[in-house]
C-alpha cells in the first residue's frame, strides 16, 4: 500500500528560552545548515550562539505564536488533514526538527501497513539547507528503522505550472484593495558557497547575472535559479511588468556573504527611490512561520516605513489553501494511480 509523508521545517514546542534552545541546537548543528567542521560548527552555535539566541527568538516566537500553537505547525497539520480528505491513502506529517519527527511519521505509515512512501519536502525550490536535508534524514530513518518501505521523493516543484497557477492566484488575492508601486518577492537566503556545493559540474554557479539564465545541469539543484524562475512563471502568469518586480533574500548569519541583494537592505532602497506603497511575498515558504510572520510582516514593515515607505503589505503564503490543497492532492492521486511524479 502506498502512503506520503508531509515534511516542513518545525518548531519549538514554545516560545521560551528553555524549548527554543534544543530546537536551535537540532537545527543549526545540522551539517547542511552550518556547513563546516563539527569541532567548528560546535564553538560557533554552543559556543556563542546557543549563549544569546534563545532569548532573543524566544521574544520573536511570541510575537506570532498563536493560542492552538506554533503557525507552522498548526497550518502543516490542517493542510495534512485538508489533502488527507482529498485522497485515499495514508498521509502523515513530519518535522524535519522539533518534536514531531520524521520517525515518528514514517512509523505512524508504517503501521497502518504502507510499504511504499512518496516523500514530499515542503519546499518549492531545492537548497542544501531545507530540501536535501529533509531527504537525507528521511533516507537515514527509512534505513535505519523501516529499510522495507520503498522511498520515493518529490522533485522542488518551483516552475511547476500549476504550482505556479496557484501562487499566483494566490498573489493576486492578496493584492485585492492594495494598490503597490512594487512588488517583492523576498526568498529565505543562503550562503553564496552553498551554491557552488550544490553544483554538480563544480564549475558553472558563478552567482552572477548569466550563470543562472545559461542552461545547465546545475539548475536542477541551484536554489538562485530555482528562485528567479519562480518569479518569472508568476510574472508571466499575471502579465507583470519588470519596473515593477524585484527578487530579494532575507535572513542571512553575519561574517559571510549570503546571496544579495538582502531583503532589509531592499527595503530601505525602494523606500528611498520613491516606493512608497510596497507588497511582499515569500515564495520560498509555503506555509507561514517565524520568518515571514515576523521577520516580514513585522520587521520588515516597520523597517519599510522608516526608511520613508508608506502602505506595506504581506502576502501570506500558500498556507491550507483549498486551491494549494487540490493541487498537492492532485500530485498525490496521479502518482497513487500512475507512479507519476509531476512535471514542469
Amino acid at each position: 500500500m502506498k502512503g506520503v509523508l508531509l515534511v516542513n521545517l518545525g518548531s519549538p514546542n514554545s516560545p521560551t528560552p528553555k524549548d527554543v534552545k534544543p530546537y536551535l541546537d537540532e537545527f543549526l548543528m545540522d551539517e547542511r545548515v552550518i556547513d563546516v567542521p563539527r569541532w567548528l560548527r560546535n564553538i560557533i552555535v554552543r559556543g556563542i550562539i546557543l549563549r544569546t539566541r534563545p532569548k532573543k527568538s524566544a521574544e520573536a516566537y511570541k510575537k506570532i505564536w498563536w493560542a492552538d500553537g506554533s503557525p507552522l505547525i498548526v497550518i502543516s497539520e490542517r493542510f495534512a488533514k485538508k489533502v488527507q480528505k482529498k485522497t485515499k491513502v495514508p498521509v502523515a506529517l513530519g518535522m524535519r526538527y522539533g518534536s514531531m519527527t520524521i520517525k515518528n511519521a514514517l512509523a505512524h505509515l508504517n503501521d497502518q501497513g504502507v510499504d511504499e512512501v512518496l516523500l514530499v519536502p515542503l519546499y518549492p525550490h531545492y537548497a542544501m539547507s531545507s530540501y536535501e536535508t529533509v531527504v537525507v534524514k528521511t533516507m537515514q530513518e527509512q534505513e535505519k528503522y523501516y529499510p522495507n518501505l520503498k522511498m520515493t521523493t518529490l522533485p522542488a516543484f518551483y516552475n511547476n505550472k500549476e504550482y505556479i497557477k496557484v501562487l499566483s492566484e494566490s498573489i493576486l488575492a492578496g493584492l485585492k484593495d492594495f494598490e503597490y508601486d512594487h512588488l517583492l518577492f523576498s526568498y529565505h537566503g543562503i550562503p553564496e558557497r552553498h551554491i557552488r556545493k550544490s553544483d554538480p559540474t563544480r564549475f558553472h554557479c558563478k552567482i552572477n547575472e548569466q550563470c543562472c539564465q545559461t542552461n545547465s545541469v546545475a539548475h536542477n539543484t541551484c536554489y538562485r535559479h530555482q528562485c528567479f524562475e519562480t518569479t518569472k512563471g508568476v510574472m508571466a502568469y499575471l502579465g507583470l511588468p519588470n519596473d515593477k518586480v524585484s527578487n530579494s533574500f532575507q535572513s542571512r548569519l553575519p561574517n559571510d556573504p549570503w546571496l544579495k541583494p538582502y531583503t532589509d537592505f531592499e527595503f530601505q532602497r525602494l523606500a528611498k527611490e520613491g516606493t512608497r506603497n510596497l507588497a511582499v511575498i515569500t515564495p520560498a515558504f509555503v506555509c507561514d512561520c517565524l520568518e515571514t510572520l515576523e521577520e516580514i510582516a513585522m520587521e520588515g514593515k516597520h523597517q519599510f516605513q522608516e526608511a520613508g515607505g508608506s502602505d506595506y503589505t504581506h502576502i501570506s503564503c500558500l498556507n491550507d489553501s483549498e486551491g494549494w490543497v487540490s493541487v498537492m492532492a492532485k500530485w498525490v492521486n496521479d502518482w497513487e494511480a500512475t507512479g507519476n511524479l509531476p512535471s514542469s
